[in-house]
């Protein structure tokens, strides 16, 4: 309870500047972030909260931009939960699916093979989402942390 109203305490005033005139997607992309990390913070129990915590920032700063806009929350889940699945035990070059019946939003996370960069577990990824049957696409790299969460690099 004390977490939930310290992330309300941060996230109410994060949203409301994002809201403003003129700003840019990248005011999404932080947003989507912070509420991201959130969301992936109810994945899971442990240190699997804290990895879902990690992901979820990393794919919410990826979809708050201008795709992350038209996703909702369920879409928003799918697709991290989708992600974290494809970076964590995905076999390269095999897509992992989600979708979400209710809004129709659906898309595949494709990881690349595994490489080691400064010591770290690390992979490249292609994230397509279907937005109205049309693709748009992000390409990424990511590492895991020592513990256990996936920090985004590229």
């Amino acid at each position: 309870m004390r977490t939930t109203a310290l992330l309300a305490t941060i996230v109410i005033p994060v949203a409301l500047a994002a809201c403003g005139p003129g700003r840019s997607a990248q005011s999404g992309t932080v947003l989507g972030a912070v509420a991201g990390g959130i969301i992936g913070s109810q994945v899971g129990s442990g240190d699997g909260r804290i990895a879902g915590a990690a992901v979820g920032a990393f794919l919410g700063g990826v979809v708050g931009n201008e795709i992350g806009r038209r996703m909702d929350e369920a879409d928003r889940r799918a697709a991290m939960e989708a992600e974290y699945r494809a970076l964590e035990t995905g076999r390269a070059g095999i897509a992992t699916p989600w979708r979400n019946p209710n809004s129709g939003l659906y898309g595949t996370v494709v990881p690349g093979r595994p490489y080691k960069a400064a010591g770290a577990h690390c992979r490249t990824y292609t994230h397509t989402i279907y937005i109205n049957g049309r693709p748009e696409t992000m390409n990424g790299r990511a590492c895991r942390k020592p513990d256990g969460t996936w920090s985004k690099v590229s």
